[in-house]
């Protein structure tokens, strides 16, 4: 049993499990019915996404500097509580069944999904 880190839209991997969408918006253009199927996600839980203005900074920062206040100013966000009630089923919930979270960002170290992997992490959430 494990948590996956994933690319949303990319085809499933075997045993991913239930695939967890974080993003602030669901994908353009493709209607609900249409997520499992084509392999966006199972469930949409934009909690775990950045804030709208985080979203903008995100694609905003250009320089190394740009992106570690990003990344501050995100964990601040899942440094609140009903974030971190979230973080905390997740990590548990990855020692009991398989599941995957991610995002549509073709570069996961320029991507809050890297942040949400240390995130889970540090709470004991075992990664595969």
């Amino acid at each position: 049993m494990a948590l996956r880190i994933v690319r949303l839209g990319t085809p499933r991997l075997p045993r991913e499990g239930t695939r967890i969408g974080t993003v602030r918006r669901p994908p353009r253009g493709v209607r609900k019915e249409r997520w499992a199927t084509d392999d966006w996600f199972d469930t949409w839980l934009p909690e775990l996404s950045p804030s709208a203005e985080l979203v903008a900074k995100a694609h905003a920062a250009a320089t190394e500097a740009g992106w570690k206040a990003f990344a501050r100013a995100f964990r601040a966000e899942m440094g609140e509580p009903a974030a971190r009630h979230l973080l905390d089923l997740l990590a548990t919930l990855s020692h009991a069944s398989n599941l995957s979270i991610g995002c549509y960002c073709e570069d996961e170290t320029r991507c809050h999904r890297a942040i949400l992997r240390e995130l889970l992490v540090a709470r004991g959430a075992v990664l595969d």
